[in-house]
């Protein structure tokens, strides 16, 4: 294993958390956590069971009804704690994320602002969960909705946002007086357990944030029991659309509550009329942030025929201006993949769409520096039916494809199953409003590149999701309604 340079050492953890203790697998198993940049292992953690997660659960259950009893002004005081801390050891945590994950330092460190902002806001939502008083069809009764936390809930976490997405379910989860139970991915446990660290040193109560880490093998069985145990009236996932349909049905034994976050294929137009400059700055943002390697990543790059020469143009000059390598070096902008599999992929969504007429403009190939690295890479005249038009590259390959006219644009933009972000420049107003209502996404950015924050409803339609995560309704999803009819008054 290889030290990393933390000025908190003890953020460093290697075990599992359950019921307020750092918890060995039950057969000592463990399994190796490796830097994607270089291959090295940088911790080997405890592979966790279905025995190990049961107690997880059974130690939520039994702190639930002390957690929701809580006052909210007291649980919001200690998630605005925690979300403290995360912002005080932001340098510890950026380097843990980019040792485990790949990404650039300043991303990283971006990223631990990002999930503290989850923390914060669900802080502040907490004394908010209101129910109502209905006006009663009879003088001698009364009609009261209450709303209560649903119980025992679990999230099963991706690799690409180890810390957002802990913080983006385990925030509402705890505001509305929910305990959890979170499986990180197995690429990323890391980051997790030092946010558990985080939240003991924060004041959470013992049993109601447990963190139960698995290998690769042990996920499904981890995941099983989450989704079968009667206890868990809630599952919360981020990750693959085919993942997500698999969870989904095994929750429907027991009827369990779920949100999910899945896949996307989005969609970015830029328009006739549109700020060239500012659609460059935007594409940027939205397809090569993290490496390519988000859900809400512009997969379809749609230009209008009178502007796409200027702007594949002005995008090349871009692009390669960035500089690729350890994220923890001096100005490097693209980290790697996060794993051979993940090159290989992107690898064939080029070739696939080369062998079908598209051009390179920039990169194309794996880098030179080996490794899981691969070239930023543009690519022109992509045929809409390609690989990387119906399936997430998850990788630095912007694929342009021209259009001619607002009609067409939309119905590509609508050809697919998933239904997560879209983005399009223009500044005719009439058309803003005319294309953001036809998008069939959750979320649709318009003249920008960037849309998450803590603020906003995040999440999908169509095979991209259920639910929706920040905002005000995100906390809808953690909470039931109770109906109360008082008679004889």
């Amino acid at each position: 294993m290889i030290a990393l340079p933390l000025s908190d050492s003890t953020l460093f953890r290697t075990l599992g958390f359950v019921d307020g203790a750092w918890t060995a697998a039950d057969d000592d198993e463990t399994f190796d956590v490796d830097d994607p940049a270089t291959g090295n292992v940088i911790a080997t953690v405890s592979a966790m069971g279905a025995a190990e997660t049961r107690r997880a659960i059974d130690a939520a259950n039994h702190v639930f009804p002390a957690w929701s009893k809580r006052p909210a002004k007291e649980r919001g005081a200690i998630l605005r704690a925690w979300a403290g801390l995360l912002i005080t050891n932001t340098d510890d945590l950026a380097r843990i994320m980019t040792a485990e994950q790949g990404k650039p330092l300043a991303e990283a460190k971006g990223e631990i602002t990002y999930a503290a902002s989850f923390l914060e806001w669900f802080a502040e939502e907490a004394r908010r969960v209101d129910g109502a008083v209905i006006a009663s069809p009879a003088s001698d009764r009364r009609l009261v909705v209450l709303r209560q936390p649903i119980g025992v809930t679990a999230g099963i976490t991706p690799w690409n946002f180890p810390a957002a997405m802990i913080a983006r379910k385990v925030g509402p989860a705890l505001a509305v007086g929910c305990t959890i139970v979170v499986k990180p991915a197995e690429q990323t446990p890391l980051t997790a357990l030092a946010m558990a660290e985080l939240a003991v040193r924060a004041g959470v109560p013992a049993g109601v944030f447990n963190v139960v880490t698995a290998s690769a093998q042990g996920a499904p069985i981890v995941g099983a029991e989450l989704t079968s145990n009667p206890v868990v009236r809630k599952l919360s996932f981020t990750g693959s659309t085919e993942v997500g349909k698999l969870l989904s049905r095994q929750c429907a034994d027991t009827m369990k509550k779920v949100s999910m976050e899945l896949g996307g294929n989005a969609a970015f137009i830029v328009f006739e009329d549109a700020d060239i400059e500012a659609a460059v700055a935007g594409a940027l943002v939205a397809k090569f942030r993290n490496t390519g390697q988000a859900c809400t990543a512009a997969n379809r790059f749609f230009v209008h025929r009178d502007v796409k020469t200027h702007f594949v143009t002005r995008l090349a000059e871009e692009i390669a201006k960035y500089k690729v390598g350890v994220g923890t070096e001096d100005g490097v902008t693209i980290g790697p993949l996060i794993d051979d599999a993940a090159l290989a992929k992107v690898s064939a969504h080029v070739k696939d769409a080369v062998a079908r007429g598209a051009q390179v403009i920039i990169g194309g190939s794996p880098h030179s520096l080996g490794g899981r690295f691969f070239e930023p890479t543009l690519l022109d005249n992509v045929v809409p039916d390609a690989l990387m038009c119906c399936e997430e590259t998850f990788g630095p390959v912007a694929g342009i494809t021209e259009f001619t006219d607002e009609v067409s644009v939309i119905e590509l933009a609508n050809n697919t199953p998933y239904g997560l972000t879209a983005y399009f420049f223009s500044r005719d107003n009439a058309r803003v409003w005319r294309v953001a209502e036809a998008l069939e996404s959750g979320m649709v950015a318009v003249n920008t590149g960037l849309l998450s924050t803590a603020e906003a409803p995040f999440g999908g339609v169509k095979e991209s999701g259920l639910g929706r995560e920040g905002s005000r309704w995100g906390i809808d999803d953690w909470t039931e309604l109770k109906y109360v009819a008082m008679a004889g008054l």
